[in-house]
């Protein structure tokens, strides 16, 4: 790796933190360049500006997502695991890039007027798909109730799983799988308590 991708690099990464930790909007260039120990000016010889950068930090938590969800759907298991499978891939992609979490949840007004921004409404789009193409064929196989319409269930279970960034943090008692798989048993099982 050269040292202009390996300083690109960690400009993003303290870009991503300022962003999840400030806002977009409250984090200045001077922020991101100080952070990083170099002059505000020559951050635009990696970047040609601060929407670059976010732009650069959503898509790569999107193309690794969409990726991550496309070996889920190839896999042609049965429904249920699938889901379970849909929601594992999500929170191994919160572990893998937790400020490009937090900025793509809490950005929905910011992002639309970034240049570059069809590419994130169409990895948005492919992921909204997949899930919706699982609850469907849970669906049709009978092993998801009907009762309820499949964008509600969706939205019920992106909501639930994307905004647990902002309030479940991982420990050595209660480990990111764990929490993988008590979210699809609350979800499969619910809360009822087991006979």
């Amino acid at each position: 790796m050269s040292t202009t991708q390996d300083r690109r690099s960690v400009i993003l990464d303290n870009a991503a933190h300022l962003f999840a930790a400030k806002g977009i909007d409250a984090t200045t260039v001077r922020e991101i360049a100080d952070s990083v120990g170099i002059l505000s000016g020559s951050l635009y010889h990696h970047f040609k500006s601060k929407d670059e950068m976010v732009n650069a930090i959503i898509s790569d938590y999107l193309t690794d997502l969409t990726y991550r969800y496309a070996q889920v759907l190839e896999s042609e298991e049965k429904p249920a695991i699938q889901l379970r499978k849909l929601v594992t891939s999500s929170l191994a992609n919160i572990e893998a890039h937790p400020h490009a979490t937090e900025i793509y949840q809490n950005s929905s007004n910011y992002l639309p007027k970034i240049d570059g921004y069809e590419h994130i409404r169409d990895a948005a789009t492919a992921i909204q798909r997949a899930w919706i193409q699982v609850l469907e064929a849970g669906i049709a196989t009978g092993d998801f109730r009907n009762d309820i319409p499949v964008r509600v269930l969706h939205g019920m279970l992106r909501d639930s799983l994307w905004l647990s960034v902002r309030w479940f943090k991982p420990t050595p008692s209660y480990s990111m799988a764990k929490f993988a798989d008590d979210f699809v048993s609350v979800f499969l099982d619910g809360i009822l308590a087991r006979d």
